[in-house]
């Protein structure tokens, strides 16, 4: 299967991505859009004339780019509570063209849970994401040429799924293998999708932004931090030349969620607005590749039967 190529490298900014694309009459979603990754998703769309909802659970902190953007709201969305994630469904009218699943949680230092009794970062990398997609299965058959981007991570390609443990609750918790398996779980949510609702017209497609400094790396401990060359011996934060800005990370995402270029495509994975080569996933450190493990249908076949069996409307 030959990879898909765009003319951008991995230094482009999500505005150029969409330089010439005209949004307007487009609904599209953004996850966790109140902030840096988020926030430069948001920019990029609703600045190609989409109308862009802010899906956040501070509404109040999505002011700044609000004022920036009078086309965009904000909306409440706690993707680790099923009640939030219904009420955000049910509240929605008309067709979604694209859903941007970016929202996440990273490393928590200890085990936590969701009200359902989920690990918290599966709750809400993965299963709250895969409650909302499934919400709003109308609403994107009802658009022209409905998306779904899942964004995932290059932490995807250090751990497969634990399909016998997936909860942490029997193993040992780790707060990066944790952190892995929900991303994994991301990219496995659009192959999903790609497998049972491409004859309904929905494309999904996953992506990782890259290296960046955001709140999102805030739980990493120093040793982490400085063994990817981020932080000097005196905990002062060093920024690689491998590192993205957040408008260069967001680039990725409103590729798929929006460029002509990527039409059609789905069940695949990006990097850097290209798609990336399948590699064997494991515990050494890469820069860059899909695991074979994040990709396997029949993974992905098995995850989305376990979602939907947790899930509870």
């Amino acid at each position: 299967m030959t990879l898909i190529t765009t003319p951008f490298d991995k230094w482009a900014r999500a505005t150029e991505v969409l330089s010439g694309v005209d949004l307007t009459g487009k609904r599209m979603i953004v996850t966790g859009g109140a902030s840096e990754i988020g926030t430069e998703t948001v920019r990029a769309l609703a600045g190609a004339g989409a109308h862009v909802v802010i899906a956040t659970r501070n509404p109040a902190i999505a002011e700044p780019i609000l004022k920036e953007f009078p086309t965009a709201e904000a909306v409440a969305l706690d993707l680790a509570d099923l009640r939030s994630v219904r009420a955000f469904c049910e509240g929605w009218n008309g067709p979604v063209d694209a859903v941007v699943a970016n929202a996440g949680v990273m490393a928590l230092p200890e085990r936590q849970v969701s009200a359902k009794g989920w690990e918290m970062q599966l709750a809400i990398n993965y299963l709250g994401h895969f409650a909302l997609v499934h919400g709003l299965h109308k609403a994107l058959l009802a658009a022209e040429e409905p998306r779904v981007v899942a964004v995932s991570s290059g932490a995807q390609r250090l751990h497969g799924f634990d399909f016998d443990d997936p909860q942490f609750e029997r193993r040992r918790y780790d707060p990066m293998a944790a952190y892995a398996q929900s991303k994994t779980a991301d990219v496995l949510l659009a192959v999903g999708i790609s497998r049972r609702w491409a004859g309904d017209g929905i494309v999904a497609n996953s992506c990782e932004p890259g290296w960046i400094h955001t709140n999102l790396t805030r739980h990493l401990d120093r040793a982490t931090m400085q063994a990817v060359g981020a932080m000097d011996e005196d905990g002062n934060l060093l920024t690689p030349d491998y590192y993205k800005t957040p408008a260069q990370g967001a680039a990725t995402s409103v590729l798929l969620a929006a460029s002509p270029l990527v039409a059609g495509v789905t069940g695949r994975h990006f990097e850097d607005n290209h798609e990336a080569e399948v590699m064997d996933g494991g515990p050494e450190f890469t820069m860059s590749g899909v695991a074979r493990w994040s990709i396997d249908p029949v993974a992905a076949d098995k995850l989305w039967d376990y979602a939907y069996g947790l899930l509870a409307w």
